[in-house]
């Protein structure tokens, strides 16, 4: 592993971020790494998109809306409505320019690490639910079950993380629900119900 690269990028993403977030940053990375071993993952990729998932999250909004429009990365009318959703797909674009990541598999678990979205790879899951799960996280309603999945079921833990933050949205947070979430949930809700369904009928088909 390319540790000295590590240590470049974590002292770079440290300029950039305020203090709270550079500690959830390091917390994601770890446990990033931790997820990459229990899923036979590169450790390396898993480390390297936990350190800069969130490397446009300290850019005030407006200007997040004014590098996409510079950088001609398309915004959304949800992300309009709410540009804080903005810093995905923003650090997706400064991970390759401003820190040199070539790697495809990186930058796309950088940009789905917030909304997810239907058939993730297994590193886009992994961020994605690193991001949830680190140990400085304390809010989310079933936040321990889901910590508990995410380690035996990965499909299972980013299905019940998408339900949460659905619910959540939906019960007057305030904030808008991007529409690639939805189908992220619509996807993985009919992949866990379909395998289900197949362990049933298996039960069904052995007592026969």
């Amino acid at each position: 592993m390319p540790q000295d690269s590590l240590e470049k990028i974590d002292r770079k993403i440290r300029k950039e971020l305020d203090e709270e977030r550079y500690r959830h940053t390091i917390s994601v990375s770890y446990t990033a790494s931790a997820l990459a071993m229990c899923y036979e993952t590169d450790l390396y990729s898993a480390r390297l998109a936990g350190l800069l998932h969130d490397c446009a999250k300290c850019i005030p909004n407006d200007k997040k809306i004014r590098l996409c429009e510079r950088y001609k990365i398309p915004v959304t009318e949800t992300e309009k409505k709410a540009p804080q959703l903005l810093h995905a797909k923003l650090g997706a674009y400064l991970a390759k320019v401003r820190y040199g990541v070539t790697d495809p598999a990186v930058i796309g678990a950088i940009r789905w690490h917030t909304t997810g979205k239907p058939d993730m790879t297994t590193l886009e899951k992994i961020i994605y639910m690193a991001d949830y799960i680190e140990p400085h996280r304390n809010k989310a309603p079933s936040l321990e079950t889901v910590r508990f999945v995410a380690f035996r079921d990965l499909d299972l833990a980013v299905y019940l993380t998408l339900d949460d933050t659905l619910r959540y949205l939906d019960k007057g947070s305030g904030q808008a629900v991007d529409e690639t979430t939805v189908r992220a949930y619509e996807f993985y809700k009919t992949l866990v119900e379909k395998r289900e369904t197949l362990k049933q009928n298996l039960v069904i088909a052995e007592r026969s």
